[in-house]
């Protein structure tokens, strides 16, 4: 078994709770207060600058040419695609208007600052494997999704669910899964701590939807 798949099994009890979350089943649904929607989208804008931030990190030390070009274009990709995605569908006048300046939330700075610090200090192997259910798990989403939100007329959220379970996406995913098995194989050494850093980031998914749904901010002083 590679290592991609043993994870993904040894996290199926995190991904269950993840297709389970509420903010999902009401996305593809449909039925997702338009207020919450506009929360998750500048929480993930924020992720997304953050999370550039991880992949470039990532390819800088990546062991060969073609893995550092996949994780710097990937990094550019959150930085520039996915953000004007986000960009778009907050100023596509189907959402209520801001009440104020975006702030990361505790969930959304804690996830960041994980994924950082683990590109910039951890083994590379480690490293890769916790930035991984970021492209992984979304288009698990994407496409679990897509057959509930083509039933629905007028899926309000359809651009973003296209988005994540389009063919190109689901490429990248097989691409980063390729290069995290190959990271493992060279440094068998670190596996065990490729598994808890996949893990880590699975459970930072699926509280980055709970705490979206929750709209989750900082407790007043």
């Amino acid at each position: 078994m590679s290592f991609t798949d043993d994870t993904w099994t040894r996290t199926a009890g995190l991904r269950t709770a993840v297709e389970n979350s509420a903010f999902l089943a009401e996305l593809g649904a449909g039925s997702l207060d338009p207020a919450t929607f506009r929360h998750y989208l500048e929480q993930d804008t924020i992720y997304l600058a953050g999370y550039a931030r991880a992949l470039s990190l990532l390819a800088a030390r990546a062991p060969g040419p073609e893995s550092a070009g996949f994780w710097a274009g990937s990094a550019h990709g959150a930085a520039s695609v996915e953000v004007s995605l986000h960009a778009d569908l907050l100023a596509g006048g189907r959402l209520p208007e801001p009440t104020g300046p975006a702030l990361a939330s505790p969930t959304t700075l804690g996830y960041v600052s994980y994924l950082v610090a683990a590109a910039a200090t951890a083994p590379y192997a480690v490293a890769a494997a916790a930035v991984l259910p970021c492209f992984w798990i979304y288009a698990d989403a994407g496409r679990r999704l897509a057959a509930h939100a083509d039933l629905v007329a007028d899926h309000p959220y359809a651009r973003w669910v296209a988005a994540y379970d389009a063919p190109e996406f689901h490429l990248s995913v097989e691409r980063a899964r390729r290069f995290v098995d190959e990271a493992a194989l060279a440094a068998p050494g670190d596996v065990e701590a490729m598994h808890e850093a996949f893990a880590t980031a699975t459970r930072y998914e699926w509280m980055f939807w709970e705490t979206a749904h929750t709209r989750e901010g900082w407790p007043a002083a």
